[in-house]
């Protein structure tokens, strides 16, 4: 598939004939990618079930000489890349993958790769980052052998993404963070034109948590609710009166969001139930907030349990902080592809606003800078809305392309970490 009209070529940081040099082996390399793609994307796999996924991760690579190790989990995979005579401590510069699909059903119904899984599909766009990461590492598996690799890099090929707590957790847990100086992905973005990236320093996503609240009682007659405990009026106050309560405790630049996703209680009308649930997301801006939110919302939910009669207990589960881009690191994602793609004075970095999305890459920021760059997969001229997290997303496939060619550049044609 050839390249979209954006990406051209550039000639910044690398001579020409280097430059044109990678971009054939990359262009070599994208029928296969795309092939890859859309046999992920037929079959999806969930979080830390992605055996098939990881199994022809690892085939792909040993057939390309390198030794990707499989995370203890069984899913997931670590592969370094170093070249013969690096010195003790180098560090390596990373880049990383998440390998997962969501629990949606697929809705397209116009194209071969539909998911033959039902209800599982891969509507995040992780097939593409899968399939970015392994045309790197293919790119770079070439520049080993040839010498051309002059420092250590490791690839990550993340599980479990899209679950709490996330599969970057795993990775660290398996030592994939140490001795890493800097570290990278991507993330499709179907607002972003194909050919371009769109970055911002500091936080790019927000922290995200989960929160179960159980609420008990006696149970009753709903002819005497003087007499029990009335856990659907309850139920019903706190989903309604916490999330402005929360809103009001505390500072609004940290733009906190409690929204609840589940409601659940009784099973007859005229039934007073013994239990209730309520589920959602506390969302954040800002790390302060994100810090403060657990012990402020049991505070609060003591006081409203209090007015109701009702017993409760709250599970609340540690998600994610947010992702803050490191300014070097953003800077030479733009400066790699202005090179790249940016010839004749066109357009390929733009800004981005900052996502109330969750995202696990920011536990690798907490042990090494690093940035994530939201990869444009949208056609040109396609006015079609096809947001994350919705069974019809779908994605220009040259993005694949884009982003092998942006990490390869950023592993062989700049030294520093």
């Amino acid at each position: 598939m050839n390249r979209p009209e954006p990406a051209q070529p550039g000639a910044i940081l690398a001579a020409a004939r280097p430059a044109a040099e990678l971009r054939a082996r990359v262009r070599g390399l994208e029928p296969e990618l795309i092939a890859f793609r859309r046999d992920l994307h037929r079959h999806p796999e969930l979080g830390r079930q992605e055996f098939r996924t990881t199994n022809l991760l690892r085939d792909r690579l040993v057939a390309a000489g390198l030794a990707p190790r499989v995370l203890p989990g069984g899913t997931g995979l670590l592969v370094d890349l170093v070249p013969a005579g690096t010195a003790a401590g180098t560090e390596f510069l990373a880049f990383r993958a998440d390998i997962d699909a969501l629990p949606i059903d697929d809705a397209k119904t116009d194209v071969p790769y539909r998911s033959t899984v039902p209800g599982r599909a891969h509507a995040c766009g992780h097939d593409v980052h899968t399939s970015v990461l392994l045309g790197t590492g293919l790119v770079l598996a070439g520049a080993l052998r040839s010498g051309e690799l002059r420092r250590p890099v490791r690839l990550v090929f993340q599980p479990a993404e899209e679950v709490m707590p996330g599969g970057a957790l795993d990775v660290i847990n398996a030592g994939g963070m140490d001795g890493v100086g800097r570290i990278y992905a991507v993330h499709c973005d179907p607002k972003v034109e194909v050919g371009r990236i769109a970055l911002r320093v500091g936080a790019i996503t927000s922290a995200c948590d989960r929160l179960v609240l159980h609420l008990d009682g006696p149970g009753g007659h709903t002819a005497r609710p003087h007499l029990t405990t009335d856990l659907v009026t309850a139920i019903a106050r706190m989903a309604a009166d916490l999330p402005a309560a929360l809103a009001r405790r505390m500072d609004p630049r940290w733009g906190v969001s409690l929204v609840w996703g589940r409601i659940a209680s009784g099973s007859a009308a005229n039934v007073i139930p013994q239990h209730a649930e309520l589920e959602g997301t506390v969302r954040c801006l800002e790390l302060d907030g994100w810090r403060e939110a657990p012990d402020l919302l049991h505070e609060l939910i003591a006081k409203l349990a209090e007015t109701y009669r009702a017993k409760w207990t709250l599970d609340y589960h540690r998600g994610v902080p947010p992702v803050v881009n490191e300014a070097v690191s953003v800077a030479r994602l733009e400066e790699t592809m202005t090179a790249r793609f940016g010839g004749d004075g066109a357009q390929v970095v733009e800004g981005t606003e900052q996502s109330l999305g969750g995202e696990d890459f920011s536990w690798y920021l907490e042990h090494a800078p690093g940035a994530l760059a939201r990869l444009g997969v949208r056609a040109p001229g396609d006015t079609t809305v096809r947001d994350l997290h919705q069974g019809r997303f779908d994605v220009d496939e040259r993005a694949i392309g884009v982003g092998v060619e942006l990490f390869s550049a950023l592993a062989l044609e700049d030294d520093r970490i």
